[in-house]
């Protein structure tokens, strides 16, 4: 008995130093504490010895298993330590590298620019009016007075899409937001004070084009509405939209759809006085609503007038932020966004 106990003493602190680690040590314990285990079967074979052997071997099996238990778990603490070191290496942090910063997101130029316009307009007794994106020929051309020979009709200006109209013509990715006008004259009586903005399709595609860009086009009707008018709000509302009085240029140019029409230009830089050298930006297109698209909408003209007035978003997100190329607005780039993007709040606080 002796012999053997001398035996699992050496053999087992052997076995609880050499453990690699914690899974191995368990395997050592369990061949020695574990039911089956070798110091187990010693201890439940003191119940057959007679008392004197029992007295003396017992003794001697409990120091061994006393002595294997205590190296057991001096081996666990050390093993466990060794882990937690290995562990804390991996995830050491160097306190004196500088932190990781969190940007905070931003809206795109795009959106808080319409936003931004929708809510100067509001004030101006603008509501909002939608319409659809995929439009019938009627809509986007022929309730607008363009003629059927007009150069927007071609298949090199304009997206036309397979499905058909009721009249069996191909539709169009809209070309501009005026559909929205005669939608909204044909099932809202006279007056009305509505701004549409919206996605428009052209075939154009350069610094300052791009085939798909957004559009804001402002339509008024009431009694005894005249040029004047129009040329107040488009003052009032660049003045609002730059934040300072700018100097506009009214020029004559020709729209289907209104009539007189006008091209708008802004003094450029914005805080320029106009004088022989000033530099001029055109912002947006302009005109008294034609007679004819009047009757398109069902509206009096003998008892009706009306104006409009319609400007790319990006251009004008481009002439507030100062950026030369509309592309840009297409990127995705985060650095790009971070420098022209707006703060919901700030935009919320206006």
């Amino acid at each position: 008995m002796n012999e053997q106990l001398n035996t699992l003493h050496t053999t087992g602190l052997a076995q609880l130093s050499g453990a690699a680690n914690l899974e191995d040590l368990e395997q050592v314990r369990l061949n020695y504490f574990g039911k089956s285990g070798q110091v187990t079967q010693l201890l439940k074979s003191l119940g057959q010895m007679d008392a004197e052997t029992r007295k003396t071997q017992g003794a001697e099996i409990h120091k061994l298993r006393e002595t294997l238990q205590t190296a057991f778990t001096s081996r666990k603490d050390a093993l466990e330590q060794a882990e937690l070191d290995s562990k804390l290496a991996q995830e050491k942090v160097d306190i004196t590298l500088p932190g990781t910063a969190h940007t905070t997101g931003k809206m795109h130029p795009v959106s808080a620019t319409m936003i931004e316009l929708a809510e100067i307009l509001g004030r101006m007794g603008f509501g909002h009016a939608v319409g659809p994106e995929v439009e019938t020929d009627y809509y986007n051309f022929s309730a607008l007075n363009i003629p059927a020979e007009h150069p927007a009709r071609q298949d090199h200006d304009t997206f036309y899409v397979e499905t058909k109209d009721e009249e069996g013509l191909r539709k169009v990715l809209r070309t501009q937001t005026s559909n929205v006008q005669i939608r909204h004259l044909q099932n809202n009586p006279a007056p009305a004070r509505i701004v549409s903005f919206g996605r428009v399709y052209r075939h154009d595609y350069d610094a300052t084009h791009t085939p798909q860009f957004h559009q804001m086009e402002g339509l008024a009707i009431d009694k005894d509405l005249t040029l004047g008018h129009l040329k107040g709000t488009i003052q009032k509302f660049l003045n609002d939209f730059f934040g300072r009085e700018v100097t506009l240029r009214f020029r004559i140019h020709y729209f289907p759809f209104v009539e007189p029409g006008l091209e708008v230009d802004v003094a450029w830089p914005i805080d320029q006085k106009a004088d022989e050298k000033t530099r001029w930006l055109e912002v947006m297109g302009a005109g008294m609503v034609h007679r004819n698209v009047l009757a398109a909408c069902g509206v009096d003209h003998t008892q009706w007038q009306g104006f409009a007035f319609g400007a790319g978003i990006e251009r004008l997100a481009m002439l507030k932020h100062g950026f030369n190329d509309i592309r840009q607005l297409f990127t995705g780039r985060v650095d790009f966004l971070q420098s022209y993007g707006q703060l919901a709040a700030k935009l919320t606080a206006k």
